[in-house]
């Protein structure tokens, strides 16, 4: 399985741009599976309710996800991409899984970060896995790495390959997700943007870069610089995700003593 990353700076509020730049650079792109970043068409540092309700989108028939279903079609490929979501009049920071057959699954964002807070509502949907033949594929957004429950909730579930877009602006991120990948046995596939925002007198944010995948042992197949624009591809055999014995006795799903960790 071939799975890709698009790492680039969005501009804030120009969708059609974003959309162009990413229909453009797929043109040259020959995966199966393809991760942008979160809130990749719209940018991330929204200023104004008013924002958020003219650039967040419904799911899936808003012209965001069926653009991407109808690139899809034509490449034969697979999409996660993290888009501003409007559900009725709730607004989600949500991300979307589409193939060639069309819109497939939603996942909203459950741990917000900073001024997220103000905009969006947490994800309702909670943490799911959807098996598309090549692989079994579970989604978090950026601050959900902070939270081991999040990833293990998907491995729990069967997932081979964590799609993970993020804006981050942390340095942690990238190497906890080696930890993420270890301790669940899993491949994480993290799109991360580039550049900076700094809007309506609020807090310059750098976006750190370094987009990576990860493999189910902790290897590092490849983590980007800081550059813009880029794609980088890998080949990965889900098959070694469902190896979990690290030892002869030691399985790292079926050892765990949930009767002994509090909730």
């Amino acid at each position: 399985m071939r799975v890709a990353v698009y790492q680039f700076a969005p501009i804030f509020g120009d969708k059609e741009k974003n959309l162009k730049r990413i229909e453009t650079a797929l043109e040259q792109v020959d995966a199966d599976l393809v991760v942008f970043p979160e809130l990749c068409t719209t940018g991330y540092q929204f200023i104004s309710d008013q924002e958020v309700n003219s650039l967040c989108e419904p799911i899936p028939e808003g012209p965001t996800v069926q653009h991407f279903i109808k690139l899809c079609r034509e490449k034969g490929i697979f999409i996660v991409a993290g888009i501003g979501e409007i559900f009725n009049t709730t607004p989600y920071n949500s991300a979307v899984l589409v193939g060639p057959e069309g819109f497939i699954g939603l996942y909203r964002k459950v741990h917000l970060f900073y001024e997220e807070k103000k905009w969006f509502q947490p994800g309702d949907l909670g943490f799911r896995v959807w098996d598309i033949g090549i692989a079994k594929i579970g989604i978090m957004i950026c601050f959900d790495w902070i939270f081991p429950e999040a990833a293990r909730s998907l491995a729990l579930q069967g997932a081979e390959l964590i799609c993970h877009p993020v804006n981050l602006v942390l340095p942690y991120c990238q190497d906890a997700m080696i930890t993420r990948s270890i301790e669940n046995g899993v491949y994480t596939v993290t799109a991360n943007r580039v550049g900076s925002e700094e809007r309506g007198g609020r807090k310059r944010l750098i976006f750190t870069g370094k987009s990576q995948v990860v493999g189910p042992r902790g290897e590092i197949l490849f983590r980007l610089k800081e550059e813009d624009g880029i794609f980088q591809i890998t080949e990965i055999d889900t098959s070694l995700a469902s190896e979990k014995y690290i030892t002869d006795f030691n399985h790292i799903l079926n050892d765990r003593r949930p009767d002994q960790y509090i909730n």
